[in-house]
């Protein structure tokens, strides 16, 4: 017969394995968009070199290039490979510009928001947010058929776009030795922690309604937050 020990020591790995599954799926997904972004790189510089010779062959044609020339050339070869090389190739997400975001792009352009915040977060709300980031994956083909201007899309636009990065940056402006500090009963630390963890359920809900085809209660169920807790005491 399993002793309570047994049993617990089976929760415990099974809980490491979904761990371990969890921050596999987001390292793989980490990987692929860098091997990307690598590949899309080279392709940008080989693609400027290529032009910066065709030119100066052409103009080599007309007017001899010489030494001079030549290093003008071979500067301009340098300048546009540190230049694809140094410089993103797009700019970074910013929470203000989230809304403005298209509805396609929106769960993958919230989770490079998120893994930019991701530092700033205590080590509990870092673990929820990568399981946002997962949601997010598997809500993004989903929202490949849907309108932009269907209820149901406000409303995944309202949670993504809007609710998320308030509750992340209303944390980050509390000063970084209050967030331990209890206020009515809760630190800034918990309520962030909490209100991640209903952004992540709702999230789960939502992808489950689309998978289903549920729009409607998706656009009806009015989803409002309580990411101020204890009546309408925010983090502050």
């Amino acid at each position: 017969m399993p002793t309570d020990v047994d049993r617990q020591l089976a929760r415990s790995s099974e809980f490491l394995d979904r761990t371990r599954e969890r921050y596999g799926s987001l390292s793989k997904r980490a990987r692929k968009r860098r091997d990307a972004e690598i590949l899309k790189r080279l392709g940008r510089i080989a693609g400027a070199d290529f032009v910066i010779v065709i030119a100066a062959m052409v103009f080599g044609w007309f007017v001899p290039l010489g030494m001079g020339g030549a290093l003008v050339v071979m500067a301009l070869l340098i300048a546009a490979t540190l230049a694809f090389a140094v410089f993103p190739l797009v700019e970074p997400p910013s929470a203000e510009k989230l809304v403005q975001v298209p509805l396609k792009a929106l769960p993958l352009r919230t989770e490079q928001w998120l893994e930019t915040q991701r530092p700033a977060l205590p080590a509990p709300a870092r673990t929820l947010a990568d399981s946002i980031g997962v949601k997010l994956e598997t809500l993004s083909p989903q929202l490949a058929e849907l309108s932009e201007e269907s209820p149901a899309a406000n409303e995944v636009r309202k949670l993504v776009g809007e609710q998320l990065p308030e509750l992340v940056k209303g944390y980050q402006r509390v000063p970084e030795p209050l967030r331990a500090v209890e206020r009515n009963g809760r630190t800034p630390n918990q309520q962030l922690e909490d209100g991640l963890k209903l952004i992540d359920d709702e999230i789960a809900q939502m992808s489950a309604q689309l998978a289903e085809g549920d729009l409607d209660l998706l656009a009806t169920k009015g989803r409002y937050l309580q990411i101020k807790y204890q009546g309408d005491e925010g983090i502050v």
